[in-house]
């Protein structure tokens, strides 16, 4: 079991249960998947953005992330059906546990002039997506040898019902919501 999950369990759980008044532990809200994205449009002109991307998330999550393609054709972007567009991955589990943790821990205390996370990223049903302008806060990526900034977006799925549920639930687990 991973550091945070021991922590959800030991402590938040109980937290959540106490303060929303639920009646079963499976009513308690828990993250269930987290998902990055990484879009870059102008991968269509060139085809090595992808190929960068794709292995600086796969550092980044420990997992082999999938190409994205464009659904549509449109002119104005210069844009094919098919043609790559992005990245993606999905992590459940340990891999989530790990990721999160990093990304409170030590990859949000590294943003310049970092005041806190918005909370306006909920959806309205516990889950929160929020962007990063610089990938390269992460660790594990060597900054000399990335050849370009990209931004990415983290989502956060919950089992929560509300965002209030949702916020309370980050929050516990060390998300550095603004004030």
């Amino acid at each position: 079991m991973r550091r945070l999950e021991t922590v959800y369990t030991e402590k938040i759980a109980g937290e959540l249960k106490k303060e929303f008044g639920y009646k079963s532990s499976m009513e308690i809200p828990k993250i269930t998947k987290i998902s990055l994205n990484i879009g870059l449009g102008e991968a269509s002109q060139n085809p090595k953005l992808i190929d960068a991307a794709v292995e600086e998330l796969t550092k980044l999550s420990g997992q082999k992330a999938v190409v994205t393609k464009a659904k549509k054709s449109i002119a104005a972007f210069k844009l094919r059906e098919g043609q790559p567009v992005g990245c993606r991955v999905t992590l459940r589990g340990e891999r989530m546990w790990d990721f999160y943790d990093k990304l409170v821990s030590f990859a949000l205390p590294r943003v310049r002039d970092f005041r806190g996370v918005p909370d306006r990223g909920f959806d309205g049903r516990g889950n929160f997506t929020m962007g990063i302008k610089e990938h390269t806060i992460f660790f594990e990526l060597e900054i000399d040898k990335v050849e370009r900034v990209k931004g990415m977006n983290v989502t956060i799925s919950t089992t929560a019902k509300t965002d209030k549920e949702g916020k309370l639930l980050l929050d516990l687990l060390g998300m550095p919501f603004k004030k």
